[in-house]
């Protein structure tokens, strides 16, 4: 039992899938960050050139 426990510690590839997990649970807030950011600025830049435009 205690052979499986050193085992089990001295692991190191379930370690391998958790840090690519947290890697890409870290791209995913940023991008979703830079997504909305970047959404605001397109929308408020839509808004601004609909306003300046000439209504006929």
């Amino acid at each position: 039992m205690v052979d499986r426990i050193r085992r089990f510690v001295s692991d190191e590839e379930g370690l391998t899938s958790v840090e690519y997990a947290l890697l890409l649970a870290l791209i995913v807030v940023v991008a979703l960050a830079t997504w909305q950011a970047l959404g605001s600025k397109v929308n408020d830049t839509v808004s601004n050139v609909t306003s300046r435009m000439p209504q006929n």
